[in-house]
């Protein structure tokens, strides 16, 4: 009799779109899988912001009936969370403003519920996988793209369980950054100076230019990755903060000491960033395996999904329906979250940090809301000042979420 072991599948998402990613790819899961001498149980996790985009729940529930057959759904809803706010308070001795702090609305209070189901339910794995992804690396030759399928599952299950992480490559749309034209009213300084405002650990002028030049925003996969000619690797090392992004990101739930928290700043983003910085504190061993996901921040190549493979894809430009707002929130949300990253990792520097991102933005948030008519992008200092203001406040709260976690599943551990 073969040996079982439970994967989790985490779905953290405002848009419709994650419906036709699991209805698109749940039967690639199993085949992925079907010849290892292991038998892998499915269960995919979704829960569902109804703020995000305005949807209804219904928008939610498109799974159709034969996924069932690949995986066990499991929905997370919004009065779920209220309900196990109370069992968190009442069975697990946690205060009100804890529970709070640990799970709820927001990015990390999202993840933190998906982790605690999967680990109550006795997963022996969770993969964190974004709405706005497919198993798919964009190789480029020349002007010709290829396209090839990824054994995402297949590539993490192989290292996970005998690490405590594994992280696979993005390729696609990298960030919500649209190709820009320069003209009079925004010239290269401009955008320079507005990029340098906003830089973070993977946002940075170099990086943002390169591909602007080069690919027109779309990062193209790594032949050796895409087709797994190399083998996984250790990224992590003492003392230093690696680089996790929050999708196509596995957890062994065997190892769950070595697991930390999320958290994010209220209303900011990078809580895969906060995720890698307390993984320091862990010494949280992480493997970097070869597998892509496309990522398809705009959603405009969801044709992949249906295999309409383009040979040339189109640029992510200003003029695109959507794009100046998607743009501009993602902007506010990683403002929100400079400060608190900047100052756990190079405290000693923070300050000209945070001096020298206010110079640069006074210099181009005029410039960048002329050219991105229905955004105030003067905003972002003054969200900037703030964050720094309560940075201390933050980075208690992220000391927190930890240790509440780190009892929390200590609990859960031991329950029979």
């Amino acid at each position: 009799m073969k040996k079982e072991v439970n994967f989790g599948i985490g779905f953290i998402t405002g848009r419709p779109n994650v419906c036709k990613i699991i209805n698109s790819y749940a039967k690639y899961l199993v085949e992925q899988v079907q010849d290892l001498e292991t038998k892998v149980n499915f269960t995919i996790y979704i829960l569902f912001d109804l703020g995000y985009q305005f949807t209804t729940r219904t928008d939610f529930y498109g799974i159709l009936p034969e996924i069932y057959k690949y995986a066990n759904i499991k929905y997370i809803t919004p009065e779920e969370i209220d309900e196990e706010k109370k069992v968190l308070i009442s069975k697990y001795g946690l205060s009100g403003a804890d529970a709070d702090l640990f799970i709820g609305k927001g990015y990390a209070k999202a993840r933190n519920a998906i982790l605690y189901h999967a680990l109550k339910m006795k997963m022996d794995y969770l993969l964190f996988w974004d709405d706005d992804e497919y198993p798919l690396a964009d190789m480029r030759n020349n002007n010709e793209i290829t396209w090839v399928k990824q054994d995402t599952i297949r590539k993490h299950l192989e290292s996970i369980s005998k690490t405590d992480i594994t992280v696979g490559d993005r390729c696609g749309v990298m960030s919500p950054i649209p190709y820009i034209e320069y003209n009079e009213t925004l010239q290269e300084d401009d955008y320079k100076n507005f990029i340098d405002g906003i830089s973070n650990e993977v946002i940075s002028w170099e990086n943002v230019n390169k591909t602007r030049v080069k690919d027109g925003f779309l990062k193209y996969a790594d032949e050796d990755i895409a087709l797994a000619k190399i083998k996984p690797k250790k990224i992590s090392k003492a003392g230093e903060t690696p680089i996790i992004y929050g999708s196509n990101l596995c957890l062994n739930l065997n190892h769950i000491e070595k697991i930390p928290a999320f958290y994010n700043p209220p209303g900011a983003r990078g809580e895969d960033s906060f995720f890698a910085c307390a993984t320091v504190s862990k010494n949280t061993e992480v493997v970097s395996v070869p597998a892509y996901h496309f990522h398809d921040g705009f959603l405009k190549f969801t044709g992949l999904m249906k295999e309409k493979f383009p040979k040339r894809p189109l640029k992510i430009v200003l003029e695109d329906n959507g794009i100046e707002q998607r743009f501009y929130k993602a902007t506010l949300g990683w403002i929100k979250y400079k400060p608190l990253y900047f100052y756990i990792n190079e405290k000693e520097n923070y300050k000209k940090i945070i001096e020298d991102s206010i110079e640069n933005l006074e210099k181009s948030v005029d410039k960048l809301s002329e050219q991105f008519e229905t955004c105030d992008f003067r905003s972002l200092i003054a969200e900037l000042k703030d964050y720094d203001k309560n940075v201390k406040k933050h980075y208690k709260e992220y000391i927190r979420t930890t240790e509440i976690w780190d009892e929390l599943k200590n609990k859960i551990k031991n329950e029979k």
